[in-house]
């Protein structure tokens, strides 16, 4: 489970940003949130709202450039379990519009819990060379630190348990430490750390291609899971098959006792979005992953988009901690009924064109008071009240007075 996740000098973000899954002292949806004795309580859900431009695409590509940068050397070599979705690698692209970070290092660090234990990575990139990068440990509660390894430059310096191994400390400058150790060597924190990487799916639902892009469910139950799912959302798709022959998806309704059999391009694009997206979310909610994806919201009915995120904020179906980061235009479901405020953040970008987010939560008002949790977020947010506004309405009516004026 995610905790918490940083980075630094990355697209549009110059500054060190920090989005937080750890949940704060707040009353609403107690019973939604991720509990472990000795620990402090995470989030299910994450949303990102703002302006097109404003800094939520590039937030999302930061998270999927570290996971893609441990995760995809092993894939490669077919070292892995196989369990890994995400869609390609992110190139990593320093804060271009300023010499100094131009010849920077980007910078990223992700703070995640599994089986009893947190861990800490960090690594440091700069034109696809290591600079820096360390794999920290303790276990949950525990006040003790422990070092797996440490990297400056080309010396890595490993810590008690690696250094009883005799690992290799020399390795491609352009490798990262954790991927080398995945790859040569059978530790279990090692293979702990990565198969948390490994397990977090990326989805970009901005692309078209995406839309085409299907994880097959089927075994039966989970069949049964997403046709069950559907009929929730009144999308009456009694059966579905795949045909490897021709690697196309038919889709079988039923009407008055009989079986019908159409393509799957056939279906509307909110029904293709759901036979999509679907599989992978009851995937990720019934194994405890982190799912990443870039406009959830896109060709989805609000109703198909509170439906997801209710499963996700559901006890009784999160049963494993599966977490949902995304970000959305929806304004519909920034609502004090569907998000607590600590998960409803904005991405914004300033006049010096650098990225920025915050959560609602964060925002105090004139008194120096957090946003009441009964507040109409989506009718504060479109009055300007949270920044990031979405319409720029002073801006379009300078714009128009200059036209008229004309």
């Amino acid at each position: 489970m995610i905790c918490q996740f940083s980075f630094k000098n990355f697209m549009s973000y110059k500054d060190e940003t920090v989005f937080d899954f750890q949940a704060a002292a707040i009353p609403e949806f107690d019973d939604s949130l991720i509990r472990q004795d000795k620990a402090s309580s995470l989030l299910t859900t994450g949303v990102v709202y703002g302006p097109n431009g404003g800094g939520k695409t590039n937030l999302l590509k930061a998270i999927s450039c570290l996971i893609s940068m441990v995760v995809k050397p092993v894939a490669d070599l077919q070292k892995t379990s196989g369990s890994s979705i995400f869609q390609m690698s992110v190139p990593c692209i320093p804060f271009l519009l300023d010499t100094e970070t131009r010849e920077s290092p980007t910078e990223f660090q992700v703070y995640f819990r599994t089986n009893g234990n947190e861990y800490r990575y960090y690594i440091a990139v700069l034109d696809g060379v290591i600079e820096e990068e360390s794999l920290t440990w303790r276990t949950i509660g525990g006040k003790k630190t422990g070092l797996l390894f440490s990297r400056n430059s080309n010396v890595v310096t490993p810590g008690p348990s690696l250094k009883k191994e005799r690992v290799n400390t020399q390795v491609n400058p352009k490798l990262p430490y954790l991927s080398f150790l995945a790859i040569n060597y059978d530790f279990s924190a090692i293979r702990e750390v990565f198969s948390w990487f490994e397990s977090c799916i990326i989805r970009n639902y901005a692309n078209p291609i995406v839309d085409h892009r299907l994880y097959v469910l089927g075994n039966p139950q989970e069949k049964n899971m997403l046709l069950r799912a559907l009929h929730d959302l009144d999308i009456d798709i009694a059966d579905y098959k795949f045909d490897r022959d021709e690697q196309k998806l038919f889709t079988i309704r039923k009407v008055n006792d009989k079986l019908y059999t159409f393509p799957f391009e056939y279906e509307s694009d909110g029904t293709r979005k759901m036979l999509v997206s679907l599989p992978v979310l009851l995937l990720a909610l019934r194994q405890g992953r982190f799912v990443v994806i870039d406009e959830l919201d896109a060709k989805l009915h609000p109703k198909l988009l509170r439906y997801i995120i209710r499963l996700f904020h559901d006890p009784e179906i999160n049963k494993n901690g599966a977490q949902l980061l995304f970000t959305s235009h929806d304004l519909s479901t920034m609502k004090n009924d569907v998000f607590r405020r600590d998960e409803i953040w904005f991405a914004f970008e300033n006049d010096a064109h650098e990225s920025s987010i915050y959560s609602l939560y964060d925002i105090r008002d004139e008194n120096g008071k957090h946003i009441n949790n009964t507040a109409a977020y989506d009718k504060q947010y479109l009055e300007g009240r949270y920044g990031a506004d979405p319409y720029l309405k002073n801006h379009l009516r300078e714009v128009w007075d200059a036209l008229v004026a004309d």
